[in-house]
């Protein structure tokens, strides 16, 4: 099979490493070269994704037999013609377009499906945010409504936050699209992902939780197996599975869910592999999610998605720009027992920039909060030089 790659930061290279070792052809495609993902694909292609012509021109190029989305910033609504070509869309061209939009997913967990979520507003000027912030009170996160890794979100304590938001969200939107959502803050306790796996036989396989800690609305930490209740995480799941059926197709989602004394809250949606869930290159489970992602896409069947260690992951940042980026404190790392790393491979740096990322894992007895502070002193040994 051909599979073109959209996106191919960190999680599509991996996610590429995955497609060869299946032995299935992949074209990465990303706005500039030597994206990390370019670098271990059978060809490449460098395009603004947000034009649709010239999204539309490598499609008939390659005649991809799948066309996997890894960033937001893509002109989604092209993805319908795309199916009705033959082409595959993972998971699919209602998932991609939902799910790349932040008011879409949003409006369908809450409005349609009547799942638990943050009060929440859209504004798509200055003065509609102070509005929207006044109705659903303060503190509030303000988030553009197309954006990833945390990108344009701040959270607004006073009057006075809120047009330096609306600055840093416009600013951070990818994409041409100009709103942003405003949601009410959540008294939450904990954060998980949840990774969910749908299949083209109608049945759904969940990954064991992922806990994960964020700063400025990126994650730095995360950890498999979270802490969670029987009767939360069977909440959890069952959000899940609603949302990921009204979306359909076959693949992995990343489901982001809050937790809190009155119950679950649903949080957002990647359908893709996820950020937090590269704990599983740790091989916390007998598949990673780029693996599971692969076989869901290629109707392979997963018997069972089982848990086999713990593990943490803890990223590798950037701390100024760079146009050739150097690595020191490798060799450290390399000498530690129950540790691993991965260097991504991206040809520039700038301040917060993810780089790379450190694994630790041990047994299923051993505290998560220990795997976890290992991963995140050993990150620390591992510097980004100019």
């Amino acid at each position: 099979m051909k599979l073109l790659v959209l996106g191919s930061g960190e999680l599509g290279k991996e996610f590429v490493i995955a497609a060869q070792r299946m032995g299935q052809t992949v074209i990465a495609v990303d706005s500039y070269e030597n994206a990390p993902a370019m670098q271990v694909a059978h060809g490449f292609e460098v395009i603004n994704m947000l034009d649709g012509e010239a999204l539309d021109q490598i499609v008939a190029k390659h005649k991809p037999d799948f066309i996997v989305p890894e960033i937001e910033a893509i002109r989604t609504e092209r993805f319908y013609d795309y199916e009705k070509q033959g082409i595959t869309v993972v998971p699919s061209a209602k998932a991609a377009n939902f799910t790349m939009n932040r008011k879409a997913i949003r409006d369908l967990a809450a409005k349609d499906l009547g799942l638990r979520t943050a009060n929440y507003r859209y504004a798509t000027t200055a003065e509609e945010l102070k509005k929207s912030v006044l109705e659903v009170g303060m503190p509030c996160i303000v988030k553009p409504l197309m954006s990833s890794s945390g990108k344009g979100q701040s959270t607004i304590k006073t009057e006075d936050d809120i047009f330096k938001a609306w600055n840093y969200a416009t600013e951070g939107s990818r994409g041409d699209l100009v709103e942003v959502i405003v949601e009410a803050f959540v008294n939450f306790y904990s954060e998980i992902t949840l990774l969910t796996v749908t299949q083209n036989n109608n049945s759904t396989l969940f990954c064991a939780p992922i806990g994960h800690r964020q700063e400025r609305g990126d994650y730095q930490e995360s950890w498999q197996p979270a802490r969670i209740s029987d009767a939360a995480l069977y909440e959890a799941q069952d959000m899940a599975e609603k949302v990921t059926e009204a979306l359909g197709g076959a693949g992995l989602f990343g489901v982001e869910f809050f937790l809190t004394d009155e119950g679950v809250y649903f949080s957002e949606l990647s359908p893709r592999p996820h950020d937090t869930g590269m704990v599983t290159l740790a091989n916390t489970q007998n598949f990673n999610e780029f693996e599971l992602h692969l076989r869901a896409i290629l109707s392979l069947p997963i018997a069972e998605i089982t848990l086999e260690k713990a593990g943490a992951s803890a990223v590798i940042l950037a701390t100024e720009n760079s146009n050739n980026p150097t690595y020191t404190g490798i060799e450290k790392v390399a000498c530690l027992p129950k540790t691993d790393f991965k260097i991504f491979g991206k040809p520039t740096s700038r301040p917060y920039r993810r780089m790379g990322i450190v694994l630790s894992h041990d047994s299923l007895e051993t505290p998560i909060e220990e795997i976890t502070k290992r991963a995140k002193e050993t990150s620390k040994l591992i510097t980004i030089n100019s």
